[in-house]
């Protein structure tokens, strides 16, 4: 039994390709000795030009633009972006390379419509079923060096889905799905090189991969699923973003070693004097809210009536007043005023106070902004600051804590609407 091998080779003599140009016909014009099961790796420069991707732009970083749905990740002038045809790639793929001064070169607009067009084209000309292959370069995270990768194909299997299966040891597989479209594209770009002039290349051997019509789209991990779809400062940018109160949760239970993580992120926040004004108290037990929720209730009825509201008025203030009752998981945020200055004058001590103050305020919101990172909804509620004697005694807490409000965690039953967006310059003012 002979081991299973496969043979790749560049295709000579294709000459430029211009706009217009049929890449079938030109690629059949080189007698290429195609037989059916054969996979065609075709560099998407040639395919841009085919195309007339060719557009004129004195200024790369504008065509970037134009092409760039989402910012990935930013450094100094270099773009990690997501461009128009969902791929996730440095300078949304506008090259400025191969192509005359004064212009760029933009991707196909559909690389997967392109490779069944050379497909269909070769089966039309030389009369074989062949796959057909998009590539381009990629950089890749974690990785140093370019490889080629797939961003259309036709006629090929691009993943190889092993789950369910086993190993040679017996041992299931549960997560290999194989990119059998990108080993392609790497395996052809060893031959193809990047300043050769060969922009085509022939694998032949792998018959087996050759059917199916997913595409290279098929590839593309959705935002849901990807964990490392942002840059750092990208991600906390998204996260401030994303932090919307929330006042309606799913039952779905929430992750208490998130919620931790997000604490870790409060308590970086500045403090005066390098003290640690900020304790937060977890809620993860349905007895420990209910009874808290509703010794607060009882207090807060009392409030009205004193007040002298009625019956009504109060039993609607305090359905209003139900989101926290809503949320799977409470968090009381407390100020504690350890390591503060006494100064014995009134003007002074009330400063001493404000400022840590300000930073437990800074502390619950580096926590609400890391909870939108954990991609968990939340709502910072102040009732807990009208009753501490209250919240103190049911909790247990010391006399020198001092609950700065609770908040709702969880994950949101429905999208936040959206929001008026705020001009920052509305908000400054420049001396």
């Amino acid at each position: 039994m002979s081991s299973p091998s496969y043979r790749v080779w560049a295709l000579p003599g294709l000459g430029e390709v211009r706009p217009g140009d049929d890449l079938a016909k030109l690629i059949s014009a080189t007698e290429p000795g195609l037989v059916d099961g054969d996979v065609l790796l075709v560099t998407s420069k040639i395919v841009s030009k085919a195309e007339g991707r060719v557009v004129a732009a004195d200024d790369r970083e504008s065509a970037i633009d134009a092409e760039t749905v989402r910012v990935v990740a930013r450094r100094g002038t270099l773009r990690i972006v997501e461009n128009r045809q969902g791929l996730v790639m440095a300078a949304a793929g506008v090259d400025a390379s191969n192509t005359p001064a004064g212009t760029v070169l933009l991707l196909p607009a559909d690389p997967d419509a392109s490779a069944r067009a050379i497909r269909g084209g070769l089966r039309e000309t030389l009369g074989v079923d062949v796959g057909v292959i998009v590539t381009d370069t990629f950089g890749r995270p974690w990785r140093n060096g370019l490889t080629d990768v797939a961003i259309g194909a036709a006629g090929v299997r691009v993943l190889d889905d092993l789950r369910g299966g086993s190993d040679a040891h017996g041992n299931p597989l549960n997560a290999t799905v194989v990119a059998t479209a990108d080993e392609l594209a790497a395996a052809g770009d060893l031959v193809k090189g990047k300043a050769e002039g060969l922009p085509v290349a022939v694998v032949r051997g792998l018959a087996h991969l050759v059917g199916g019509e997913d595409g290279a789209r098929a590839m593309v991990r959705v935002a849901a699923d990807d964990m490392f779809r942002l840059g750092t400062s990208e991600a906390v940018r998204e996260a401030v973003t994303l932090r919307r109160t929330v006042r309606e949760f799913t039952d779905e239970p929430v992750d208490g070693g998130a919620v931790r993580r997000a604490v870790a992120a409060a308590v970086t926040a500045p403090a005066p004097h390098h003290t640690t004004p900020w304790r937060f108290v977890l809620l993860e037990s349905a007895s420990a809210r209910t009874e808290l929720l509703d010794a607060m209730r009882d207090a807060w009825i009392a409030d009205l009536r004193r007040d002298g509201k009625s019956e009504e008025s109060i039993a609607k203030r305090v359905r209003r007043g139900e989101v926290l009752r809503r949320a799977p998981y409470l968090v009381v945020p407390c100020l504690v005023m350890d390591g503060s200055h006494h100064y014995g004058d009134e003007r002074r001590d009330a400063a001493e106070r404000e400022m840590f103050v300000v930073a437990a305020g800074a502390g619950v919101q580096n926590f609400l902004v890391a909870l939108a990172g954990e991609r968990l909804g939340s709502a910072w509620v102040s009732s807990t600051m009208f009753c501490r004697e209250v919240v103190r005694d049911v909790l247990g807490l010391p006399e020198g804590w001092d609950p700065m409000g609770a908040v709702a965690v969880g994950h949101a039953a429905a999208p936040a609407k959206e929001r008026p967006v705020r001009d920052a310059g509305d908000f400054i003012e420049v001396r």
